[in-house]
C-alpha cells in the first residue's frame, strides 16, 4: 500500500485518507490528556502573543493591514484593531511566533499551535465556535501536521525547509476545514490548496521572517479551507500525487510513517513547551550548563574550555556564530550556552538583547565554546563538556525531546510563565480572567469572549 500511496496511484491515497482522519475527528474521541493538552496549548499561544504583540514586525505588518482595511471580522491580539480574519491569523501568528518562545513537535519538526491556532481562533470569533468545537479543529489540525511532517521528515527540513510555514500551512487548513464540518473531499481540496501555498525557508532563521512564516502558515490555511468550501478547485492527492509537495520537498517520503499511530494514538501527547525564550535546539545544551554551574557553583573565570556535542543538522539551525542582537542570540547556541553559564536567565525576554550580544564578559564565554557535530543524533539530545582551569573535566548530559510526564504539574508551571508574559500587558486581574477562561474552554458555548479580553 505505501508503494501505491508513494506513486499517487490510488484513489483515496494519504491526503485524503489524512483529510479522512481530521474531517471526522469529534471531541467525544479525544481523550483527557489530549483536551488538556489542548487547553495548555491555547494559553502559551495567548500568553506568547499578547508578549509579542508590540514586536516591530507586528507593528509594521499592522501598518500595512490596518492601512488597507477591510470588515472588521475578528480581532487582533494585544491591538485594539479589528481586521479581515485572514489579516488577523496573519498578525496574531507573527506575534505569538516572534520572540520564539512556543510550543514545539518533533514529528513536524516545528512549531504547530502558532500555525495553527491564529487561524482557527479568527475563524471561530467569526463564525461564534464553541469551545470544544475549537479543541476538535486544533487537535484535528495538530495531528495533520505532525503526520505530515512526519511523513517528509528528516530530508524536508535538513534541506532547508521550515516546516512551521510549510507543513504547518497543511495543519491550519485541516483545522479550519474541521471547523467549517468540511467533508473528507473538500478538507483534501483545503490541503491541496494549502499545498500550493506552503512556503518558508530556514535561511531566515534570525531575521522577521521567521516569525511571519507562522503568520503565513496561519493565513494560507484559513484561505484554503475557506475557499475549498466556496468551490475552488485543487488537487485532492497534494502530498504524494508528481511533482507534490512531497516530492518536490524532500527526498525522505515515507506514506506509512504518516499513517502509523503515534504512542499514545495522539502526536499531541508529544507536544513540548518552550521554557527558555530562544530556538527549541538550544534548549538541551541550555540545561546541561544550568546544570554544571549550579551543582559545581562554577564562575566564568572558572571555565577554560566548552564542548558542545549535538547532531550535525543543528548546524543549519541555531549556529549562528557572533549575534548582534538578541533575535540572533536565540538562534546561537554559543550564546545562549554562555548566557546559561553565566547566569544569565534564559526564560526572560529582556536577557535576549543587543546589550548582552555584545556583553564582554558573554562573548569571552562563547569564544570558548567548541562544537562537536555528531552524526544520526537525535535533534533534541546533547552532551557538554567543561574543561576547568583546575584541570577539571564535568559534563552532563540532556535531551529535550521528552515529554513531560505530569500534565498538571506543566500546566502549572505553563500558567507561571503565562502570568509572567501577559501580567505586564494585561495586568493581573485581567491576566486571571484570561487564564480562567481558558481553562473552562470546553464549556464556552462562544469562544469571542476570549478574543475580547486578549484584545488590546
Amino acid at each position: 500500500m505505501a508503494e501505491k500511496l508513494a506513486n499517487g496511484g490510488q484513489s483515496r491515497g494519504l491526503t485524503r485518507a489524512l483529510a479522512g482522519r481530521a474531517s471526522t475527528l469529534r471531541y467525544e474521541d479525544l481523550p483527557a490528556a489530549a483536551r488538556e493538552l489542548a487547553r495548555q496549548c491555547v494559553l502559551d499561544y495567548l500568553g506568547l502573543a499578547l508578549a509579542g504583540a508590540g514586536d516591530p514586525l507586528v507593528r509594521l505588518l499592522l501598518d500595512e493591514l490596518v492601512e488597507a482595511g477591510g470588515a472588521e471580522q475578528a480581532g487582533i491580539i494585544g491591538h485594539t484593531a479589528r481586521l479581515p480574519a485572514l489579516a488577523v491569523a496573519l498578525v496574531n501568528g507573527a506575534a505569538a511566533h516572534a520572540l520564539d518562545y512556543d510550543d514545539v513537535n518533533m514529528a513536524m519538526p516545528g512549531h504547530p499551535s502558532v500555525a495553527i491556532l491564529p487561524s482557527l481562533l479568527a475563524l471561530a470569533e467569526l463564525n461564534g465556535s464553541s469551545g470544544r468545537e475549537v479543541i476538535t479543529g486544533f487537535v484535528a489540525g495538530y495531528e495533520a501536521a505532525c503526520a505530515i511532517g512526519t511523513a517528509v521528515r528528516p530530508g524536508h527540513y535538513n534541506i532547508g525547509f521550515h516546516s512551521t510555514g510549510t507543513v504547518g500551512s497543511f495543519g491550519a487548513a485541516a483545522a479550519c476545514a474541521r471547523l467549517l464540518g468540511l467533508d473528507a473531499e473538500a478538507t483534501a481540496t483545503a490541503l491541496g490548496i494549502a499545498g500550493t501555498q506552503a512556503a518558508g525557508l530556514k535561511s531566515q532563521f534570525g531575521t522577521m521572517c521567521k516569525p511571519f512564516h507562522a503568520g503565513k502558515a496561519a493565513q494560507n490555511g484559513l484561505l484554503a479551507a475557506r475557499l475549498a468550501q466556496r468551490g475552488v478547485s485543487s488537487r485532492a492527492d497534494i502530498l504524494e500525487c508528481e511533482q507534490g509537495f512531497a516530492v518536490t520537498h524532500s527526498p525522505d517520503f515515507s506514506p506509512q510513517a504518516a499513517l502509523a499511530s503515534p504512542e499514545g494514538g495522539f502526536h499531541l501527547l508529544a507536544n513540548l513547551f518552550k521554557y527558555h525564550a530562544a530556538c527549541y535546539l538550544t534548549h538541551a545544551p541550555i540545561e546541561c550548563a544550568r546544570r554544571l554551574r549550579q551543582e559545581h557553583q562554577l564562575t566564568q573565570e572558572a571555565i577554560a574550555g566548552i564542548t558542545i556535542r549535538l547532531d550535525a543538522s543543528c548546524d543549519r539551525v541555531c549556529n549562528i556564530p557572533a549575534p548582534m542582537d538578541g533575535l540572533q542570540s536565540k538562534f546561537s547556541l554559543r550564546q545562549t550556552v554562555a548566557m546559561a553559564l553565566a547566569g544569565v536567565d534564559t526564560a526572560s525576554l529582556g536577557a535576549y538583547s543587543a546589550e548582552n550580544a555584545r556583553n564582554p564578559a558573554l562573548i569571552g564565554l562563547r569564544e570558548r565554546v567548541r562544537l562537536d557535530w555528531q552524526q544520526n543524533w537525535l535533534q533534541t539530545l546533547c552532551e557538554l563538556e567543561l574543561e576547568l582551569v583546575d584541570g577539571r573535566r564535568l559534563s552532563a548530559r540532556h535531551d529535550a525531546g521528552i515529554p513531560a510526564s505530569d500534565i498538571a504539574e506543566q500546566g502549572e508551571r505553563l500558567a507561571a510563565k503565562f502570568d509572567a508574559l501577559v501580567e505586564p500587558v494585561l495586568g493581573r486581574a485581567r491576566s486571571r480572567e484570561l487564564r480562567a477562561m481558558v481553562a473552562a474552554l470546553d464549556d464556552l458555548t462562544e469562544v469571542g469572549g476570549l478574543a475580547r479580553l486578549a484584545a488590546g
